[in-house]
């Protein structure tokens, strides 16, 4: 359990934080147990044409926040806004392009809508059915714009349409909420999928990516983290293993439920946390049953309600 989390951000809601040459940051005023300070949306080039720009690229334009959306437009003015990018679609993330594509005539891309059917299972800040992207994306996709070129990553996991975004001028990665720097990152079935989230990560460790931008947190690079992003990557692939050694363990002691895992399992965080760890718990069981290394008592499918062995 030794992933390097960072912990520090330095920024002021609604200013413009400059990252690197071609990226600009802007958080939303939506702190919580899931978003931690906040929505980070990203700025991708220049687009003030005196400046040489043509048009920038954002992603995640957040919540459905008029404050967040002006003051990302107050720290545009005078640039072209060419693309809306997002990489799924809980409400964190994607609402906010509708305000955004008003405002500026921009047309939205993404793998798709929200997967889940309005009435699923509720995860972190609840799914955005509203969004249908104006151009779908798939896995390996390029979008270019002004001076930067995008490739879109299919990272389904968290859940299914999620997309990471390669900056390929700078070599740098827009994780969304598929590797966050502060935190780890809920999977809840149905939609979300241990068995996916695993694949995603191990996409990512031959890839020579030197920054990760996680739409929630700091960027994960070696100044951050004293390591590659890919260290950080096989750090949370290392703690799910670990995670599911602690399954085995707690069923060493007979047929156990999800709450009793929980309760062990995740003694050190607060207990209001625990439903969205019990999601984790059953896309491990999932996972576990699908391989053989967990059965479900009766040979029922895997649930919250079910009992393993």
């Amino acid at each position: 359990m030794s992933i390097p989390f960072i912990k520090q951000l330095d920024f002021a809601y609604g200013t413009v934080s400059g990252l690197s040459p071609l990226v600009r940051r802007v958080i939303a005023q939506n702190p919580s147990a899931f978003t931690f300070h906040g929505t980070g949306t990203y700025i991708i080039g220049h687009g003030r044409k005196e400046q040489g720009g043509g048009g920038v690229a954002v992603i995640d334009p957040g919540p459905d926040d008029p404050a967040h959306i002006d003051a990302l437009l107050k720290n545009l003015d005078g640039e072209t806004v060419s693309h809306i990018l997002i990489t799924h679609t809980h409400r964190d993330h994607s609402p906010g392009a509708a305000r955004l594509k008003a405002a500026t005539g921009a047309a939205t891309w993404a793998f798709g809508p929200h997967p889940v059917p309005e009435g699923g299972p509720a995860v972190e800040e609840g799914g955005d059915h509203a969004f249908r992207p104006d151009h779908l994306l798939q896995d390996g996709d390029i979008i270019r714009g002004a001076g930067w070129t995008v490739t879109a990553l299919h990272t389904p996991g968290h859940i299914s349409n999620h997309l990471c975004f390669a900056l390929h001028e700078e070599k740098a990665l827009f994780s969304g909420d598929h590797v966050m720097g502060w935190s780890t990152t809920v999977i809840s079935p149905p939609d979300g999928s241990m068995t996916d989230y695993y694949a995603s990560l191990k996409k990512l460790l031959p890839r020579d990516d030197v920054r990760y931008y996680p739409t929630h947190g700091a960027p994960i690079d070696a100044m951050n983290i004293s390591h590659s992003p890919q260290h950080f990557v096989r750090e949370l692939i290392r703690h799910r293993e670990a995670r599911e050694t602690q399954i085995l363990d707690c069923l060493k002691a007979g047929p156990q439920r999800i709450p009793q895992m929980v309760a062990i399992m995740y003694a050190d965080i607060p207990a209001y946390l625990h439903s969205a760890a019990a999601r984790s718990v059953l896309a491990h069981l999932i996972h576990m049953v699908g391989d053989g290394r967990v059965a479900v008592d009766g040979g029922g499918a895997p649930d919250e309600a079910a009992v393993y062995r």
